[in-house]
């Protein structure tokens, strides 16, 4: 009997609102892994394990993450995303299934991430995108903003902008570009990097806003890295304006 198992990448979109982040937690079954385990041990008749290429956390919303997983079911790729998205909840979704090699692993592969963080700009709150976008009322200085973000680019110790207590060897990352685009009464601020420490994106967003309220200066962000101190950069923003929109590979699947 040929029990050889086939390893399969999936594009998951989701909305994050209702979710615990992406990771299996013993205390919930509210999370994006656990759901897409639970569909596939499902088809398959055993457990499977899915493997992300990266954690989002509670409320975090996706566009296209990645996951692979290995299993010895022979459905066509292409087909596992129909079979997968009749089953699992109507806020993930699979946008696309392919095969890769047995040992392609989205951690081990060099990639590059791109992020979102949007921001409503009004006099008041709008009920429409209270989900997905993070409301403020402040008038915001964005030229100053991306002089700002300007500093931010290349590679740093972004130590200021992790999360006190995560647990990483090196807080070394590389931005290659942030943009900060109006579009209309949203701002978006789009983030492309190497790789993220815990709730960088999510800071970097927090301390750019206060050089857009005028609560710091463009120039202060040569200091803020040279510290090494989270207590030197801005607040974190609000999980629920965050997207994660694309990775990119520097490699061959197949």
């Amino acid at each position: 009997m040929n029990t050889e198992t086939q390893n399969y990448k999936i594009i998951v979109a989701y909305d994050g609102t209702r979710y615990k982040g992406w990771q299996v937690q013993k205390s919930t079954d509210d999370t994006i892994q656990g759901k897409l385990q639970h569909v596939l041990s499902t088809l398959a008749g055993k457990p499977v394990e899915v493997i992300g290429s990266g954690r989002t956390d509670a409320g975090v919303h996706a566009l296209g993450n990645i996951a692979v997983f290995d299993t010895e079911n022979r459905m066509p790729a292409e087909k596992i995303s129909y079979a997968l998205n009749q089953r699992l909840p109507e806020d993930i979704r699979i946008q696309k299934s392919e095969e890769v090699l047995p040992d392609w692993h989205p951690r081990h592969v060099s990639s590059k991430k791109t992020y979102e963080y949007r921001i409503y700009r009004g006099e008041f709150p709008m009920p429409i995108n209270r989900l997905y976008a993070y409301f403020v009322y402040r008038p915001l200085d964005v030229e100053k903003m991306r002089q700002a973000a300007a500093y931010l680019v290349g590679e740093h110790d972004f130590k200021s902008f992790c999360q006190t207590g995560a647990q990483v060897e090196s807080t070394v990352r590389r931005i290659y570009g942030i943009e900060i685009e109006e579009q209309g009464a949203d701002l978006v601020i789009r983030v492309c990097g190497g790789g993220f420490l815990y709730n960088m994106v999510r800071i970097i967003a927090g301390t750019l806003l206060e050089v857009g309220m005028g609560k710091r200066e463009p120039e202060s962000m040569p200091d803020v890295l040279k510290v090494c101190n989270r207590t030197a950069a801005g607040p974190t923003a609000p999980a629920h304006g965050l997207l994660l929109v694309k990775y990119e590979f520097d490699t061959v699947f197949r």
